[in-house]
């Protein structure tokens, strides 16, 4: 049936490549923890992992040679689009995929066929309330706004997790996941793939290597999709009325978001363009391409940030979609040996200018390193198809051996199977470096409703000291019923 007509844009407001590969990059949507000889098990399988990953052969063999009682067993939130990937690849590697939960039959119908043993559930809560000492752990593919909800959930039961990026819609549930997870002994992985990757790895080692001198600048951007974050067209559409599919339980969907009535334009997929469930852009791709410079530099929390933004974007005119373009300044102190770095994101039409030092044009969707003898370019994901910004620069460089570990085909659910193994932190563990990276994403889509203001940010207080309407985004109200 047709919800009754509603103020839409006020109660959205509170909440403070190709576009079937846009569709297959989203997300969709009792006692605490698992026998403890089971888990001692699992901490203990591969004690013997090496610097390079050398895991135990049944790992090696794939899923036809794990034991049973090897095998972990794990529920999966969001199963559609882009979360059915987790439920793929935990089963390709012999783990036993327990239960499905999604609020939308029509997107979560062919995982379900595809898993005809696995329990069905709608709402994670139940889900965990009736089966938790079934599971060991759980992957979360829902979109932005529900993240936090499903993995705090996880999380306080002592379930290892797996969270697609970016990890929440806010600064403060990221604040209150790194807490959780801190405390409780899981393993936990943000799913920024390309930190898996060996091209992330080379990145770093270049970088470390002095081959470019001290970094200074880093420019980074995502031109891809801008039909999926801009929104503009359709704000005219957002009063109009529409039958909720009785396929999609629309009321779970919304989560801990102010209740407004349903609309095609984010439900099932476009909601990464609509600020109260999605991030934009640079949440979207910040994950990913800062993903490099964010490692390798060690760069933590900035001090300040400020957003210059397309001129026909009005920040409360049109506070419910992001920008079409928009250009990000980060300011990091000093850290360590390392002096103070200026990061500059930009997005949509704002494209990253090709600077001195680089040969050949500047990456639309990737990143370029600056430093004081030279450049390096990089792609998005892992720092994807890394180089040296000129060939001056690069016929004279010694390339240095690989000294970081690499991950087990690349893979980052590998990475994250084998450490709850192996008992130890994933390399976008949660509490230390996958919420940290994605603050940073966050902190400009706050500044983006703030454009040509710098904003001061004090990070161990958690909030803009000289812009207080800015909190309101830091920390947006929840809806009656739904609690971190």
């Amino acid at each position: 049936m047709s919800e009754p007509k509603n103020d839409v844009a006020a109660s959205l407001s509170r909440d403070g490549a190709s576009r079937s590969e846009a569709r297959a990059d989203r997300d969709d949507q009792k006692p605490i923890a698992a026998a403890a000889s089971r888990r001692s098990f699992l901490k203990s399988a591969a004690a013997g992992l090496a610097i390079f990953h050398i895991v135990p052969s049944h790992v090696l063999g794939g899923a036809g040679g794990r034991a049973p009682s090897e095998k972990l067993r794990i529920a999966c939130i969001g199963v559609g689009g882009r979360g059915r990937a987790s439920v793929d690849r935990c089963a390709q590697e012999g783990h036993e995929i327990v239960a499905l939960c999604d609020v939308d039959d029509r997107e979560a119908g062919a995982t379900y066929k595809a898993y005809p043993k696995a329990k069905r559930f709608r709402d994670f809560r139940v889900m965990l309330d009736e089966i938790s000492d079934e599971i060991d752990a759980v992957t979360v593919g829902t979109p932005d706004h529900t993240h936090a909800v499903a993995v705090m959930a996880a999380l306080r039961r002592g379930k290892h997790v797996y969270c697609e990026k970016p990890l929440a819609h806010s600064i403060h549930e990221i604040r209150a996941i790194m807490r959780l997870a801190a405390e409780k002994d899981v393993t936990t992985q943000l799913g920024n793939q390309g930190h898996s990757f060996d091209s992330i790895r080379t990145c770093r080692e270049w970088i470390e290597s002095g081959v470019i001198g001290e970094v200074t600048e880093v420019h980074a951007g995502c031109d891809a999709f801008p039909h999926v974050y801009c929104q503009l067209d359709k704000l005219p559409k957002v009063e109009e009325q529409h039958e909720i599919p009785k396929e999609l339980d629309y009321d779970l969907w919304l989560g801990p978001t102010p209740k407004i009535a349903y609309s095609p334009l984010w439900v099932p997929w476009n909601w990464r363009g609509w600020m109260p469930f999605g991030t934009g852009a640079v949440g979207d791709w910040g994950c990913h391409v800062l993903d490099p410079a964010f490692w390798a530099l060690a760069l933590g929390s900035p001090t300040s940030v400020r957003a210059e933004v397309d001129s026909k974007y009005h920040p409360e005119k049109h506070r419910l979609v992001y920008p079409p373009g928009t250009k990000i300044t980060y300011e990091f102190p000093a850290n360590g040996s390392r002096g103070p770095v200026k990061l500059i994101w930009f997005d949509g039409n704002k494209r990253i200018p090709k600077g001195e030092g680089i040969d050949g044009e500047a990456p639309g969707t990737g990143a370029i390193v600056y430093g004081k003898k030279g450049a390096i370019v990089h792609g998005s994901h892992g720092a994807a198809n890394v180089r040296i910004g000129s060939e001056a620069l690069a016929k004279d460089f010694k390339k240095p051996e690989p000294s970081i570990p690499r991950v087990r085909k690349n893979d980052h659910h590998n990475d994250w199977l084998d450490s709850i193994a192996a008992g130890k932190k994933a390399g976008s563990d949660i509490a230390t470096y996958g919420g940290p990276l994605t603050e940073v994403a966050l902190l400009g889509a706050i500044a983006i409703r703030f454009p040509g203001e710098t904003l001061e940010w004090d990070a161990k207080a958690m909030k803009v000291t000289n812009i207080a309407e800015a909190n309101k985004l830091v920390a947006p109200e929840y809806r009656d019923g739904w609690t971190l």
